[in-house]
Order: C-alpha cells, then sequence, then structure tokens
C-alpha cells in the first residue's frame, strides 16, 4: 500500500514541478492544492472508516489534469480519469484499486456527486482546502478571475458559502465551528 502511495507522490510532486516551472502562471499545484487535499483526506478517510489507500490515490490524483494541463478547467474531472488511468496502470494499480480511485477523481467536484465514502471523503477534502489556504483564495481572485480588490470580499463570501455548500453534510457537522471562525476572519462580521 505504502509504496504505490510514495510512488503516485512522488509522481505527481515531480509534474507539480514541472507545471511551476514550465507554465506562465508559475502555479505550484502540490504545495498549495494537492498537499492540503492529501491531508484532508486522509484524516476524513479515518473519521469515517474510509479505504485511506483509494482516498489517498484519489486525493494525490484528483487535479491530475490541471497539472498535465489536459482540457479545459470545466472537465479536468473527466480528462483526470483519463489521465489517472494511465498513470495508475504505470504504476501497475491492481484493478479494483484503480476502478475507486478513478470514481474519486471522476467525482471530486461536489459531494453531492459522491457515490460512496471513498469519493466522499476526496471531494470534501477538495473543498476543505479552499480553507486551509486562503492565500490561493485571494490568487485565484485576481489571476484567474480578474477580481479587482475592492471586489474580493464579495468573490470570497460567495467562494465560501458555494464551498460550505458542496460539502456532505458529515463533514459539513464537523467542520461548520471552523468554517464560523474563517467567516468571521476573513469575510468579517458573523455567519
Amino acid at each position: 500500500m505504502t509504496s504505490l502511495i510514495d510512488e503516485i507522490t512522488r509522481y505527481v510532486m515531480d509534474r507539480s514541478e514541472k507545471y511551476r516551472s514550465e507554465s506562465d502562471d508559475h502555479y505550484d499545484f502540490w504545495n498549495e492544492h494537492i498537499r492540503f487535499v492529501y491531508r484532508e483526506a486522509v484524516s476524513l478517510a479515518q473519521k469515517y472508516h474510509a479505504d485511506e489507500e483509494i482516498v489517498a490515490l484519489g486525493a494525490l490524483l484528483h487535479d491530475i489534469a490541471l497539472i498535465e494541463k489536459v482540457g479545459d478547467r470545466k472537465d479536468h474531472h473527466l480528462n483526470g480519469k483519463i489521465l489517472g488511468s494511465r498513470i495508475l496502470d504505470r504504476f501497475s494499480c491492481p484493478e479494483e484499486t484503480k476502478e475507486k480511485v478513478l470514481g474519486c477523481i471522476l467525482h471530486h467536484r461536489s459531494a453531492h456527486n459522491a457515490e460512496n465514502l471513498e469519493e466522499l471523503c476526496v471531494c470534501d477534502a477538495d473543498i476543505l482546502a479552499h480553507f486551509d489556504n486562503i492565500p490561493m483564495l485571494f490568487n485565484s481572485a485576481f489571476n484567474q478571475h480578474g477580481i479587482s480588490l475592492s471586489q474580493v470580499r464579495e468573490w470570497m463570501k460567495n467562494s465560501f458559502e458555494k464551498d460550505y455548500n458542496d460539502l456532505s453534510d458529515r463533514t459539513k457537522a464537523l467542520f461548520e465551528d471552523r468554517y464560523r471562525q474563517i467567516w468571521e476572519i476573513v469575510i468579517g462580521g458573523s455567519f
């Protein structure tokens, strides 16, 4: 188990570094997003008694299409499933494990899409990672969406609400106090 996770971790870190060094935006997927998703996903897997290997691999590969610059952002879950299959084959991942990991990649965009506990862990972790790294959201507001500083509070409020609403009810319950604290600090005022 650990060997495959270690190999995929190294692969994703290497591909993230290649993206950072060669892309126009120099975004560091590993340090700005993937490592946060991985940490949150494994934590949720432990709390929910999900398969940690499936969750860890899904967390590592969920944004692989963005890292590899394949297709449009809106379809990165679809392209990620294709790329993930090739990568897992390259590392001799067992077929049953591979299919479950591919489900995590395909359904990671909202807990409402999750078909099992492992997919839910990856999906919720992807959202929680946005709250773990708030500077990444500011970067997204300015660089990807062209939001002016005067508009950023409203954009952040909308982003936070959307992300929170995409969480599973189970994770919302675990995260609610932290969400309220983040809301009060970043948005200002009460929840």
